[in-house]
């Protein structure tokens, strides 16, 4: 038996019906999606895309750290994508937790001191957002003609609103 098994299992059946062989890897909508990792947000179903259509960049808070915004520059000039949207959501737990209160709630589940781990806290949601969109398009390698807004995601109803 196998940790994993399940899983395997269900790619088995996923495979089996797998319509998706000889794409390219280009965002065939043009988008790019940075939001969180958190289970409820189904980038591609919320927007009413399907796989191939764009980019997801996922990480704790949907911000956009380095490693996102590098990846951003090769999305927009490998990758064909015009549109980028950054998406954090409400009842967000990196959005609406002190760093302090994550960092006890980190270092009691992992038994030990975890200060030199980087949280993605926020001092407002509604700050970081903007912060975060104008990072992208302040960019010197994601050129004018590249859309970019910031939105939230409303995880009790699904609704996406734009805030930038």
């Amino acid at each position: 038996m196998n940790d994993f098994d399940d899983l395997l299992a269900a790619n088995k059946a996923y495979a089996a019906d797998f319509q998706f062989s000889g794409f390219d890897g280009i965002a065939h909508a043009g988008v790019a999606i940075v939001t969180c990792m958190d289970s409820r947000i189904d980038p591609l179903g919320l927007l009413g895309l399907k796989p191939g259509d764009a980019k997801i960049l996922r990480n704790p808070g949907g911000r956009v750290d380095d490693l996102t915004l590098d990846a951003l520059v090769v999305a927009v000039h490998m990758l064909k994508v015009d549109r980028i949207l950054v998406v954090p959501h409400t009842r967000c737990a990196v959005a609406s937790n002190s760093e302090e209160v994550l960092r006890e709630r980190l270092d009691a589940s992992a038994g030990q001191d975890t200060s030199w781990l980087t949280l993605p806290v926020t001092n407002g949601q509604a700050e970081s957002l903007v912060a975060d969109v104008r990072r992208v398009q302040a960019h010197p390698l994601i050129p004018d003609t590249v859309k970019v807004g910031g939105f939230v995601y409303d995880v009790d109803s699904g609704l996406l609103e734009q805030k930038v």
